[in-house]
């Protein structure tokens, strides 16, 4: 039985895929600030701050999840070791990014073997760190890029939330076409990967695209909100895609989804 160790479990996305691959594996993850997990025997508190090597020599995992978010000085650190770990020990990497590595991009949806373009800081670290990857000996990884994700638990709907009750506006960008995903969704479209031992870059979002003022507007229905304020956002006068969609390593039909069964889950 394969050995898991995710770095980052305790957070809402990385607890959802401890739920989702436990049952299968020999599953440990990792938290720092949520202390409920203390008490938790599969999970281990890691600071970003420390040297992630003696955790790895201590459960030797066949395979790393990293969805680590913190300081990123110290984030380029921690993957440099991840990465010497994986290549001398043939351990697989499986890497969270995001759709921000493409956010400079405006004109249409980014598939797996888009070049990667970011202006904004947050997408610029996580291109640093997949080319990284990319520059691995082996092949023994995977790249694994999530539209932005929306769920019941998820921080997006608690942002929406929240502005209602405080009375502040709600930021739309009119002009902006995205995919979206969901926590679960997304951890069994990683557990599909780990089963079937493959490899490369893959996208994990919707198979169809909204706008966002119709996304989030639909999102004030579903959540039965009746009064709320908008802030509308124009970076552009043009349609611009923030959007992941696959053409090489594409998902079996049972793990496509839509945006409504997405958004069904919020509901």
């Amino acid at each position: 039985m394969n050995k898991i160790l995710i770095f980052g479990g305790s957070s809402s996305i990385g607890n959802t895929i401890f739920k989702e691959l436990n049952p299968f594996y020999d599953l440990y993850a990792t938290y720092f600030t949520k202390n409920k997990f203390r008490s938790n025997k599969r999970y281990v508190y890691y600071n970003l701050d420390n040297d992630p090597t003696i955790l790895l020599e201590d459960f030797k995992p066949d395979i790393i999840i990293s969805g680590l978010k913190g300081n990123f000085k110290n984030h380029l650190k921690y993957f440099e070791k991840i990465i010497d770990y994986c290549e001398i020990n043939n351990s697989k990497l499986m890497f969270v990014s995001s759709s921000n590595v493409f956010d400079s991009f405006t004109n249409f949806p980014s598939y797996e073997e888009d070049k990667t373009f970011s202006r904004s800081l947050f997408g610029r670290f996580n291109i640093h760190i997949e080319n990284k990857i990319l520059r691995m000996k082996n092949k023994n990884w995977s790249i694994n890029r999530s539209a932005m994700i929306f769920g019941k638990k998820s921080k997006r709907i608690a942002q929406i939330i929240e502005s209602v009750s405080k009375n502040e506006a709600i930021e739309i960008f009119p002009n902006l076409i995205v995919n979206i995903n969901s926590e679960q969704e997304f951890a069994k479209q990683l557990h599909y990967i780990i089963s079937r031992k493959l490899n490369g870059i893959f996208h994990h979002g919707s198979k169809d695209l909204i706008n966002h003022e119709e996304l989030i507007k639909l999102i004030i229905s579903l959540l039965k909100i009746k009064e709320c304020n908008f802030k509308y956002v124009f970076t552009t006068n043009e349609n611009r895609h923030l959007s992941l969609l696959s053409k090489k390593n594409k998902f079996p039909n049972h793990l496509n989804f839509d945006y409504e069964s997405i958004l069904s889950e919020i509901t």
